[in-house]
């Protein structure tokens, strides 16, 4: 095989079939195909697309590539969660020990954030004492006794995807979604699950800005893990704002805390219900949506899942005792108050505009190598549909900089206001399955 003619058949729309690709993957990976002809391939992907089947092929070309996490010794039904990535998005946080508390073992691989978004593995480390990095004995251990493991996930976790990923971040090729797809899919294949529901964000905050890409993405994603004997389902919500109304890293710990209390905003519970409710149906706890959703709802109230949480801490090394005391996580020097200069109601928020002020406040990284302070954040005072006046806060910047200027000109800036009452937002779209 030469690498000029799978890029000749698939600048024509013509299929590879799985040998064909296994020699692209393998052949990238370990540097006999060079970046060029490799940038050509992924642009000709991006005109003319892959079938179900090529899809597939990449995914678990791309799984093969590296480690594969083996989650036999866990009794059950295994279910993992991912999410596409949003502004306060906490709801792994939430669902964690939501889903333990009815016995569906959850043995959760997370990342950490780069750029607006943020990562479940830095949120947790804001928690004095938590280990993010467990053996593999002890992380089954954990999932076997108490239901729930989280962890950071292995450098050598689909080496191929990262790979390919370094290389169309450069050659404007991230916009294909048979390449997004088999990149998520991949690392979730490639972790172990047995069942798959994904968070599929759409919005200004989100990588998918319509819901018709992010329907088709969905769609994409749920096709590979049934054709590789996962079942996997999709679950589209709403990141046109911020989710709850906190964001930075000890900031979402405090609201996760708050959900798993029953006292959450209602977007946040509505949408981490919604995904532990799929959770535990694939898990075989429940039968159907609306039972698993209402018992749910019931452990949140009964405060099982909030000492779910606590014990989810306390396995890992963390300081329990910061569910009861929240004053205990980092807190920030200096706290800003962006106020409204108009009055009216909020008819949008750039989700994007707030998570970069977050992380020019030292919440994110802008590079892989920055130090994030945990601290470091905003609290959302109003959301879409809200009324405000002239001088009132629209949100409070929280960081231990001295200077935060464009950080709090990017906040205020995100902050849209009408005269008019928007309608309601809808916060789950679609479910895929």
């Amino acid at each position: 095989m030469r690498m000029v003619d799978m890029i000749q058949k698939k600048k024509h729309g013509e299929k590879l079939n799985k040998d064909e690709i296994d020699f692209i993957v393998r052949g990238y990976t370990n540097g006999e195909i060079p970046d060029y002809q490799m940038s050509a391939f992924l642009m000709a992907v991006c005109f003319q697309g892959m079938s179900k089947e090529e899809t597939s092929n990449l995914t678990i070309a791309f799984v093969n590539s590296g480690d594969q996490v083996d989650l036999s010794k866990i009794k059950g039904i295994k279910v993992d969660k991912h999410s596409t990535g949003g502004v306060g998005d906490k709801i792994s946080l939430i669902v964690i020990p939501l889903v333990a508390s009815v016995g569906i073992p959850v043995a959760k691989m997370s990342g950490r954030g780069l750029g607006h978004t943020g990562g479940t593995i830095d949120k947790l480390e804001a928690i004095k004492g938590f280990k993010t990095e467990l053996s593999g004995e002890e992380f089954i251990t954990n999932v076997n006794e108490h239901k729930m493991a989280i962890v950071g996930q292995s450098e050598n976790l689909t080496p191929a995807d990262k790979k390919t990923y370094a290389l169309r971040d450069v050659t404007a090729t991230v916009d294909s979604i048979p390449l997004i797809a088999s990149s998520i899919m991949s690392k979730k294949i490639a972790s172990g699950a047995d069942a798959i529901v994904l968070d599929v964000k759409v919005g200004s905050g989100a990588f998918m800005k319509s819901v018709e890409q992010a329907k088709e993405l969905a769609k994409t994603m749920v096709d590979i893990g049934e054709a590789l004997n996962r079942k996997t389902v999709a679950v589209i919500t709403n990141m046109d704002q911020p989710l709850g109304h906190e964001v930075g890293n000890a900031n979402e710990i405090r609201e996760a805390i708050e959900v798993l209390s029953g006292k959450g905003s209602q977007d946040e519970a509505t949408v981490a219900l919604t995904i532990a409710s799929y959770m535990t149906m694939l898990g075989g706890a429940f039968e159907d949506f609306n039972t698993a959703y209402s018992e749910l709802s019931e452990i949140i109230k009964s405060g099982k899942a909030i000492e779910k949480l606590k014990e989810m801490i306390r396995i890992q090394g963390g300081d329990d005792t910061v569910v009861d005391n929240p004053s205990k996580l980092p807190n920030a020097k200096y706290h800003i108050e962006v106020k409204a200069t108009e009055s009216g109601y909020i008819n949008a928020i750039n989700a994007e505009s707030i998570g970069i002020s977050a992380m020019l406040l030292g919440a994110g990284r802008k590079t892989k190598s920055d130090v994030i302070d945990y601290a470091a954040g905003i609290t959302i005072n109003k959301k879409i549909g809200d009324k405000v006046d002239i001088d009132e806060t629209l949100c409070i910047l929280h960081t231990n900089l001295k200077e935060n200027k464009q950080a709090e000109l990017t906040a205020k800036g995100a902050f849209f206001i009408s005269e008019t009452k928007p309608e309601p937002v809808k916060h789950i779209y679609e479910i895929i399955a």
